[in-house]
């Protein structure tokens, strides 16, 4: 069975302030509306960097994020990316645009 390796954080104090808003942005009570802003800016889900630097996940951790290491950023990625495959499937389809491919 595959299991993922476990990498050591470098910076734990700006890696779980990104996961924090991160997490924060995908709850259940937040979610709809993050992915509204999403739409209304024009922005698709899978492109985190122009998601960040937009300020959609909060005005500072574009730079806490930037503080960070690349083997962090990577991590931070990854969660990203692994919150965005569990939101809802009627929530998707609601703002297929943003998670569309093309």
């Amino acid at each position: 069975m595959y299991e993922q390796a476990t990498i050591p954080v470098e910076n734990p104090q700006q890696f779980e302030a990104v996961k924090s808003a991160i997490d924060a942005a995908f709850s259940s009570a937040k979610v709809e509306s993050f992915l509204k802003s999403l739409q209304s800016a024009k922005l698709r889900i899978r492109e985190f960097e122009q998601v960040l630097t937009a300020g959609k996940l909060g005005p500072s951790i574009a730079a806490e994020y930037a503080r960070l290491g690349n083997g962090d950023q990577g991590m931070i990625r990854e969660h990203y990316l692994s919150m965005l495959e569990k939101v809802d499937i009627a929530l998707r389809g609601k703002y297929l645009k943003v998670y569309a491919y093309y």
